[in-house]
């Protein structure tokens, strides 16, 4: 079992090119795991194999995709003011599909505050109302999107004030005691449950990709029962195996671990 999770940030756009603009390189990353020989499978079947409910074989030769922080860019195709129409990744998936029959799937992980959105618009964005929630419910129904959590507010430093007790901003490691961890995490998967229902959230992307032994060692596997969640992902650039870290899977992240589509291509030739 050797799956890269592929990770991609559809704010990621300053400019036109592959290496400036996430939803080109998705557009291109896509044709390259086709001509690869390679699946796209839902990142819920890769941790159904981790946890042994499923065969590995399941999910041989495959890849997963996600996604974070879950603004209308995932979704909607967006006029950029300066920079002209931008494709949703939603719709580079379905595209994707159309011209290939192979299903196509990717995992969102969404900040879920609606008032911590309503800020980042501003402060990340360009204050358009780009980062509400009522594209996730439509994303679940259709099958091409599924929504996870990426924490209740990310721990931003542009938030006048987060859910961390001493107001530690900007870093994920801050999140180091049972309210604050419960405040993000479970937090966040309670309003998740309530809002896209019957769906329920399982899979947790630390912010910045950022953990500490509290989190991984302590607070997500003792208090399972009551976050509900069943993995969570970090960005070291490696595939997921069967001894990977349940609470710290890795994942590649565009922009970071690859730049190119010769840098992708190696990529998944290291990774099988």
């Amino acid at each position: 079992m050797r799956v890269p999770i592929l990770t991609y940030h559809s704010n990621n756009v300053a400019g036109n090119d592959y290496a400036s603009n996430d939803h080109v390189a998705l557009a291109s990353d896509l044709r390259t795991i086709a001509r690869a020989g390679l699946r796209i499978v839902p990142l819920h079947r890769v941790v159904a194999a981790l946890l042994g409910e499923i065969d590995a074989s399941e999910v041989d030769g495959a890849v997963a995709i996600t996604f974070d922080d879950g603004s209308w860019f995932d979704w909607h195709d967006i006029e950029h003011p300066t920079l002209g129409l931008q494709q949703g990744f939603a719709g580079i998936l379905r595209a994707f599909a159309r011209e290939t029959g192979a299903p196509a799937h990717a995992t969102s992980f969404v900040i879920v505050s609606p008032d911590a959105r309503a800020t980042l618009d501003v402060t990340c964005l360009a204050g358009r109302g780009w980062w509400d929630d009522a594209w996730w419910p439509l994303a679940q129904r259709e099958g091409v999107i599924a929504i996870e959590s990426h924490s209740w507010d990310h721990n931003h430093d542009t938030l006048p004030t987060t859910a961390q007790r001493e107001q530690r901003k900007g870093t994920f490691t801050a999140i180091d005691s049972y309210g604050d961890a419960d405040a993000q995490i479970r937090q966040a998967a309670d309003w998740l449950d309530a809002h896209l229902a019957p769906h329920r959230a399982t899979l947790f992307a630390y912010p910045y990709g950022e953990s500490n032994a509290y989190l991984r060692e302590e607070y997500l596997p003792r208090f399972a029962p009551e976050h509900r969640l069943r993995a969570a992902f970090g960005t070291a650039p490696a595939p997921v195996t069967r001894t990977s870290e349940r609470w710290n899977l890795p994942r590649h992240v565009c922009g970071q671990h690859w730049r190119s589509p010769q840098e992708f291509e190696q990529l998944l030739r290291e990774s099988r």
